[in-house]
């Protein structure tokens, strides 16, 4: 038995084929610059049969899907009915959920007979309460429109903060958690006795932090001020919030490690850049420590909180007051416990593993 999870972009895809039994990996990787889904998934089957796997024969796909609006909390068995519902929801999510939806096409002509469960990325953040989801606007936007703030990188923050109760020896239902997914997407979520109470992006990904390629949150007279001064339509306006702010848009490159080698020589687009992206995130932690009772741990994830320590420190610096301090030693070190000895909250690095925990979610359904 076996389980492939299935996280179909616009132009790639990625996979990861686990063993069911014990979830151990038997293959993964990338397919990148496809014209279309099947044609992927063709590239897909042969690079398993270098690994003696028929995907034909896989016993079930758990399939990313991006936006599952109000309606869907939990994985879910794909039948037609979700496939419409999945469909309707793609005005919120438009660039992910109908890619995620053709990976799922490609996937059940070449194995037609394989349970396919959908794992959908705004599900852990249901249970935020509805002065944290909702905006202040009329109450009909909401009603008609579902207008509201529903969270992404969900599946991950749920991963990390079951691994920081296992590192820290607690039961996940008595910690309180601030997880921190830094990668070219930035998100944080403060996470109450194991659920979802408050996260930073939005009815879409752009709220929010800084980003790679997005600009996270900013006032929204700016929106229709560029619609009159620079003459430009909402399309050019979504694209250049998207895909030409964030990192690159303050220093012409959104990789982290360039940034900071370019930062050390003295580039001060590339220092301001870095000096907004930490200090987003430190009034972020600020933020959600005001609003719970306690906070017993941190966690950075994603590709620059697991690897970047200097991020790392920018953020930490000078939070004594707060009761964070940080051990710099194994900081440079990268160890999974990064707190000074003098430290109340508990710092943790711990590598992102979404597709492990859609596997398990899937193996879960199976029984």
């Amino acid at each position: 038995m076996s389980i492939l999870v299935i996280n179909a972009g616009s132009s790639s895809i990625k996979y990861s084929l686990y063993d069911a039994n014990t979830l151990t990996v038997i293959d993964h990787g990338i397919i990148e610059e496809i014209s279309n889904h099947h044609e992927g998934f063709e590239v897909m089957k042969q690079q398993l049969q270098a690994h003696k796997v028929d995907i034909a024969h896989v016993t079930a796909f758990g399939h990313r899907i991006v936006h599952g609006g109000e309606r869907f909390t939990l994985p879910t068995l794909i039948d037609d009915s979700v496939i419409e519902e999945i469909k309707e929801l793609t005005s919120l999510a438009p660039l992910h959920n109908l890619a995620n939806l053709e990976g799922f096409y490609a996937a059940r002509s070449i194995a037609p007979n394989a349970v396919h469960i959908a794992v959908f990325d705004t599900a852990f953040h249901h249970t935020m309460p509805d002065y944290a989801y909702r905006y202040a606007l009329p109450n009909r936007l909401y009603e008609t429109h579902r207008i509201r703030r529903y969270g992404f990188h969900g599946t991950s923050h749920s991963y990390v903060s079951a691994q920081a109760a296992l590192l820290l020896n607690k039961p996940l239902n008595q910690l309180n958690l601030i997880t921190l997914h830094i990668g070219n997407g930035v998100s944080a979520c403060a996470i109450e006795k194991g659920k979802s109470i408050d996260t930073s992006m939005g009815m879409t990904p752009l709220e929010g932090l800084m980003m790679g390629t997005r600009s996270g949150s900013i006032d929204p007279g700016i929106i229709t001020y560029l619609a009159n001064k620079e003459n430009m339509s909402m399309g050019e306006i979504d694209t250049l919030l998207n895909k030409q702010s964030g990192l690159l848009g303050i220093a012409g490159t959104n990789d982290m490690r360039t940034l900071i080698d370019s930062a050390q020589a003295k580039d001060s687009n590339a220092q301001l850049a870095i000096e907004m992206f930490t200090y987003r995130l430190k009034k972020q932690l600020g933020a959600y420590m005001a609003t719970m009772s306690h906070v017993d741990g941190i966690v950075f994830t994603g590709g620059i909180g697991e690897h970047s320590a200097p991020i790392r420190t920018l953020i930490c610096a000078e939070l004594e007051h707060l009761g964070i301090k940080m051990d710099e030693a194994k900081n440079t070190l990268h160890h999974s416990h990064i707190d000074h000895d003098e430290s109340s909250v508990k710092l943790l690095i711990i590598p992102a593993n979404e597709e492990l925990h859609i596997a398990l979610q899937v193996k879960e359904i199976l029984g």
